[in-house]
């Protein structure tokens, strides 16, 4: 204490500053459960963030467990840079975000049209060198870059999956090289 404080200064400065460190701890606190939940969250929109693989002989095998939302959502890459992929069976090509095009090394070809479920679009057809999913690596995939869709997740279509061999059993998905 100072020779012009009195003890009741004193008193009410440190009374202040026991309160921001309790408002401080609150707010770390806060900010590690909201980091927890964000990452249960995000777990539960993509279960297969590390998708295992498993060789049989030349056979390759991934098993994909479903989201809480009954989708098979995986973590994956093409051309070497990471992309979550949704499968879609329903979808004739893989088809990825415009935006993505470029930092994906994907060069947009000839435009074509083609019916979505959001109706009919102009995309522009790519073709993917390199896609990954686990330890199942397909090469020189069809696919489309669509401007309609927004957000990071690529439909991965049946262009890629009638290169491997699939089977759902329960809430899990198979996926086998060929």
């Amino acid at each position: 204490m100072s020779k012009d404080e009195t003890p009741a200064a004193t008193e009410s400065n440190q009374s202040a500053m026991g309160k921001w460190m309790l408002i401080l701890a609150w707010g770390v606190g806060l900010g590690l459960l909201t980091l927890l939940f964000h990452k249960q969250l995000a777990e539960q929109l993509n279960p297969n963030t590390e998708p295992y693989s498993q060789t049989t002989g030349e056979r390759i095998e991934v098993q994909l467990q479903q989201n809480r939302y009954g989708h098979y959502v995986t973590s994956g890459l093409i051309n070497a840079q990471p992309v979550v992929f949704m499968l879609d069976t329903g979808a004739t090509d893989v088809s990825i975000p415009s935006a993505l095009g470029p930092s994906l090394g994907l060069k947009p070809g000839i435009r074509a049209w083609v019916q979505t479920a959001n109706g009919r679009l102009q995309v522009a057809r790519t073709v993917i060198a390199e896609l990954q999913i686990g330890g199942i690596v397909l090469r020189n995939v069809t696919a489309h870059l669509n401007p309609g869709m927004m957000g990071n997740e690529i439909l991965l279509g049946m262009s890629a999956l009638k290169q491997v061999e699939f089977a759902q059993r329960g809430d899990r998905l198979i996926l086998r090289s060929e």
